[in-house]
């Protein structure tokens, strides 16, 4: 697998959005020799973080842009691992990194866990400011299983 970009695509911040951008995360990551159980993680993750962006950062407004990037990488250490990066980018307010937490998990209520959900799919979460932007990476490593098959 060579490093590079995938797929890069602007768009609305419009919940209808959302069964789009899963498809397209689907079809990648099954593209990039994942698991089923890796393909429907990941794109939970970011169909979690996508939903926070809409709801959180832009207040459920329909028409703010978020941009999404999706890039093949590569990782040297003892193994090399090939991965799999998604970077979310919106123009909201800035977030405090330390207020990013979900509701503790023995509450019983809805909502609250797409935070938990995210930290548990993928194996890199990083959220930072950048020139007026939040940015989050989500990173996923494809496991050797998933590079045998292919």
């Amino acid at each position: 697998m060579t490093q590079g970009q995938l797929l890069r695509v602007e768009l609305p911040s419009d919940p209808s959005m959302l069964c789009v951008v899963r498809a397209a995360m689907e079809r990648l990551t099954e593209a990039l020799g994942f698991t089923e159980s890796e393909v429907r993680s990941v794109t939970r993750a970011v169909d979690e973080a996508l939903t926070n962006i809409m709801r959180h950062s832009y207040g459920g407004a329909l028409n703010r842009r978020i941009e999404l990037s999706c890039l093949r990488i590569h990782r040297k250490r003892a193994k090399s691992e090939e991965g799999f990066e998604i970077r979310l980018v919106d123009y909201g307010p800035k977030i405090d990194p330390a207020k990013l937490r979900g509701r503790k998990l023995d509450e019983i209520k809805p909502g609250g866990l797409g935070l938990h959900f995210i930290r548990q799919s993928m194996d890199i979460v990083e959220f930072r400011r950048a020139r007026g932007a939040n940015v989050l990476r989500l990173v996923k490593y494809l496991a050797q299983e998933g590079r045998d098959r292919n």
